[in-house]
């Protein structure tokens, strides 16, 4: 056996001890049927472990596979709600609140021009429901498409009422906008849908051209009103409805008391009328015996009804003899339904009974005094303000 000198053996402990050259010391045994030679240390095998990251451990060793992560222990199940007990004897009982919100359109028109008054703030509003005043929940101006139905009379009662109504109906289809949505529909003895509602102008032009020859006599008004009332009930939203016709009655089921209550009952629709036969009606009226007293009472009072109709709604009523007036009606009726303000309020009387509430809407400065106008000459302006005279609260179900 050889010596090593004490010099080498120096050498080889400064190798083995060296950080740069060699891994930290292990102890390591021998693979078996392997011998180690005496004088000679083994050298510790390189660190094949994975670090926490992942990666190589060293430039020369093996690829290490990424540490596994453990899986997230599920979060435990939240403790069960406690659970009350009624006392012995008392019933469950659960208590739930119903808050009314009441919409009010308001139109507001100058008297002369039928031009709609913008830029009123909240402030200028007073709402009184059963004289009672109201605060205001929330105030907005809005200009918007319109959902109407257009309701002609169409019997062959004379050639000039019938004249009158297709001069006014076109007169209205002309102004529509491509947004807008119609319906036809005609009445004489019964109710005819010509048309549902589209938003093709020319769909509701054609349904016009079609009335030609009239078929019954009958002007069954009250049943018409009352069937577009019912079917209206079904559309969301604000609805119109454009009633042109001479406001006679003649066979109808339906009464005048029970139109007025379906009037109240239907909500968010606003009638406008248009009363058909003024240039003949001018022209005969007073001429005759007591037959012809008798016929001009009876325009009267369909006069009578149509205006309450529309004042009841927050529309208008308008009684032209001459066509060159219909396109200034219809201007004001566009006027009115594509600009409003639309104010809503939660009303002091609470109660569920199904009563009909009067409502009424003024016009303040910001002193509280009746609003005044005045135009660029400092003229006085008189004003209409429309708005429907009242509603039908929800009736509790027992």
């Amino acid at each position: 056996m050889k010596c090593i000198s004490a010099a080498a053996l120096g050498v080889v402990l400064l190798l083995a001890q060296s950080p740069a050259l060699a891994p930290a010391q292990q102890s390591t045994t021998p693979a078996p049927g392997t011998q180690q030679q005496p004088g000679t240390q083994q050298q510790p095998a390189p660190d094949q472990t994975a670090p926490e990251a992942g990666g190589p451990a060293g430039d020369n060793g093996a690829i290490a596979i990424p540490k596994k992560k453990e899986k997230d222990e599920p979060a435990p199940p939240p403790p069960p709600e406690p659970t009350v007990k009624n006392p012995p004897g008392m019933q469950p009982f659960s208590l739930h609140i119903d808050v009314p919100v009441v919409t009010v359109d308001v139109g507001v028109l100058l008297e002369k021009t039928h031009q709609f008054v913008p830029n009123l703030k909240q402030e200028n509003f007073r709402v009184y429901e059963d004289g009672k005043p109201q605060e205001i929940a929330s105030f907005q101006q809005v200009k918007a498409p319109i959902t109407a139905v257009l309701l002609v009379e169409f019997a062959s009662t004379s050639y000039y009422f019938v004249y009158d109504m297709r001069n006014a109906a076109f007169n209205f289809a002309e102004q529509l906008r491509p947004d807008d949505y119609i319906a036809v529909m005609t009445y004489d003895m019964h109710t005819n849908i010509l048309t549902d509602f589209t938003q093709d102008k020319r769909v509701v032009m054609n349904a016009l051209n079609s009335l030609t020859i009239p078929t019954w006599k009958e002007t069954n008004m009250f049943d018409a009103l009352y069937q577009t009332l019912d079917r209206l009930t079904r559309v969301e939203g604000r609805k119109y409805i454009i009633l042109i016709g001479s406001g006679r009655d003649t066979f109808s089921k339906i009464t005048l008391d029970k139109t007025f209550a379906k009037i109240k009952a239907t909500p968010n629709v606003t009638i406008f009328t248009i009363s058909t036969g003024g240039f003949v009606r001018a022209m005969t009226e007073g001429r005759g015996g007591m037959g012809a007293q008798i016929r001009d009472m009876d325009y009267l009072q369909a006069d009578n009804e149509m205006n309450t109709f529309a004042r009841m709604t927050g529309g208008m009523h308008f009684e032209p003899r001459f066509q060159g007036e219909l396109p200034e009606d219809f201007a004001a009726i566009n006027e009115s339904i594509r600009n409003q303000y639309v104010l809503t309020y939660t009303p002091t009387n609470t109660k569920q009974d199904g009563t009909y509430r009067k409502l009424r809407v003024e016009l303040v400065d910001n002193e509280g005094h009746p609003l005044r106008m005045q135009d660029e000459k400092h003229k006085p302006l008189k004003y209409d303000i429309i708005a429907r005279d009242g509603y039908k609260a929800k009736q509790q179900v027992e």
